[in-house]
């Protein structure tokens, strides 16, 4: 077969089973064996092949496992099954290569030669800004837009300086994985120079049926996100025109139950 003896680094998008590639619905149907993340929805799980195995190695926040082993041990079972011969897919969250160790798993395949192919998808930075008509680059208003992690917390002081010198310029700020340090970063943000009234947004489980957004601004982002106890994961969008579309200015108050809070089909 084609794809016998290979793996294939397959994007599953950001967990609307029908945002994902038709080439990835391929290669799921066409799978001996899934690797696959925490965070794959059960909808996507049920496009698989019935006969494939299926291999769950992803991570949760709090899990207690080592990474550095756990990873290794993906790279170890990657290799395995490919030199069985077998159709190999793993299954990540998102786009392969976005803030995910992609990467890592096809170098580590390279240097036992293996073959192995990535499939890009959407990832939930653009599925969250583009589901709430959040637009990361507009003519006029922003040529350019940051992704980053929740490690914006920790960057160095000469690499932070120039995140917020593209920020106070008009440049979004996409954050993956920054829901534990929010405060921090939040803190490091306005002592910055970025004003609390900069709107900023959360997107909860983007594309999913049960998708939450709360908007808000860098001033209180933090207290609504908790207050509303929005379930991980959380892409959060931040800048001047961070405002979903059909929600209205973003709440500056400290009146709790102003907080915005819609849903896709409230987008519709």
């Amino acid at each position: 077969m084609e794809h016998s003896g290979k793996v294939w680094l397959v994007g599953a998008g950001p967990g609307d089973p029908e945002l994902l590639t038709v080439r990835a619905h391929k290669l799921m149907q066409a799978a001996d064996v899934v690797l696959h993340d925490a965070l794959i929805s059960s909808e996507i799980l049920a496009l698989l092949s019935p006969s494939a195995e299926r291999i769950s190695v992803g991570k949760r926040i709090g899990d207690g496992k080592d990474q550095t082993e756990r990873q290794l041990r993906i790279n170890d079972l990657l290799a395995r099954y490919a030199h069985e011969g077998k159709c190999v897919v793993r299954l990540k969250a998102g786009d392969p290569f976005m803030f995910g160790r992609g990467i890592e798993e096809v170098r580590a395949l390279a240097e036992v030669g293996v073959p192995c192919e990535v499939v890009p998808a959407i990832t939930a930075g653009i599925a969250a800004a583009d589901l709430c008509r959040i637009p990361l680059t507009e003519r006029h208003r922003s040529s350019s837009a940051l992704f980053c992690t929740g490690h914006t917390a920790d960057y160095s002081l000469s690499h932070f300086a120039a995140v917020i010198e593209l920020m106070k310029a008009g440049a979004p700020l996409v954050m993956y994985m920054g829901f534990e340090q929010l405060d921090k970063i939040v803190e490091r943000f306005i002592d910055s120079g970025l004003p609390p009234e900069l709107p900023a947004c959360a997107v909860s489980r983007v594309s999913r049926s049960d998708q939450a957004v709360v908007a808000a601004t860098l001033g209180t982002i933090v207290r609504q996100i908790r207050e509303r106890e929005l379930p991980l994961p959380v892409v959060f969008i931040i800048g001047e025109h961070a405002v979903p579309e059909g929600v209205g200015e973003p709440d500056q108050s400290d009146q709790s139950d102003r907080i915005d809070r819609i849903d896709l089909a409230e987008l519709e």
